[in-house]
């Protein structure tokens, strides 16, 4: 046994700060701090903590199956560990960025993470061009699902579940897609989880700004992890080389190139560019490995 064998285990469900709500294997929720000056955790953390008081402390955090995150050049912003899957949510209204889509997606692959898109209130009158924006992420194999949480809330509701049971799922996406709707159609009692944890903190004035575990069932085996929309999503972490590997359609033709060292930009020979020539990848998604690729060219190949 190691030396935190005798301290409780329990599940980071939010965290403001150094204040952290954990949640033990009964299931009751209490705010704990961690031991000294560093604060690495995150929701979905496993962590080793001593009751004091009322309240408790972190003694360690348990190794992660994987870390979801965006870097940029002056900070890195973890969302959620130990996820089994991400759920990108995007809508005809406001219509979405596909550069945001793009870099959601890489993120999740780099981290090992398999991904679906759900594309909400599919009821509008421009959803013809939204799907077809969205087909090229069909085209290499991502799963999209139609759904319209307001107009049809037992269809969305019978699509989504069967996935969702018995897995954590991170739901990703800007603001005005649905995110709430969808936490309030899936989770009746999701105000009084929300609640719970502002009591605990003794505010409510985070609610809306931070990551939030929710339980979908009594039984605690099916949740969904709400985060805050964002503006920009750094993919400082990655490696020049390894992007193309990190985008299916790019990959498939990555290693068709003469050099093997190809940024598939310029070099003659390019399977990559030629695919995006004869068709076989789309050009807004080209467009978007290279802005990254220009982002991450401080990094020398």
């Amino acid at each position: 046994m190691s030396r935190f064998g005798n301290l409780d285990l329990g599940l980071v469900v939010r965290g403001h700060g150094r204040h952290y709500i954990v949640e033990d294997s009964e299931g009751k929720r209490r705010v704990c701090h961690p031991r000294g000056k560093r604060s690495d955790c995150v929701v979905g953390d496993m962590v080793r903590w001593a009751e004091t008081g009322d309240e408790g402390v972190i003694e360690a955090v348990e190794p992660r199956r994987n870390l979801l995150f965006r870097q940029d050049e002056w900070k890195t912003k973890s969302f959620a560990a130990n996820v089994d899957q991400l759920l990108v949510l995007v809508a005809v209204e406001p219509v979405f960025s596909e550069s945001q889509l793009a870099r959601a997606l890489i993120a999740a692959e780099s981290a090992g993470i398999s991904t679906r898109i759900a594309m909400n209130k599919t009821d509008l009158p421009g959803v013809a061009s939204a799907r077809a924006r969205l087909q090229p992420y069909r085209d290499m194999g991502l799963e999209v699902m139609d759904v319209a949480f307001v107009a049809d809330r037992e269809g969305s509701s019978a699509l989504l579940n069967p996935w969702l049971r018995g897995k954590r799922t991170f739901v990703m996406g800007p603001s005005g897609t649905g995110k709430s709707t969808l936490i309030n159609l899936l989770i009746p009692n999701a105000q009084a989880q929300i609640g719970d944890i502002s009591v605990a903190l003794n505010s409510g004035r985070h609610t809306t700004t931070t990551t939030q575990w929710y339980w979908v069932d009594s039984e605690r085996q099916t949740a969904l992890i709400d985060s805050p929309g964002f503006q920009e999503f750094g993919l400082q972490q990655i490696e020049p080389m390894q992007l193309p590997l990190l985008m299916p359609d790019l990959r498939a033709h990555a290693d068709h190139c003469r050099f093997y060292n190809c940024t598939h930009q310029h070099e003659p020979g390019c399977g990559v560019r030629e695919a995006v020539d004869a068709g076989q990848i789309n050009a807004s998604r080209y467009r978007i490995y290279g802005e990254i690729l220009q982002e991450l060219g401080s990094k020398r190949y």
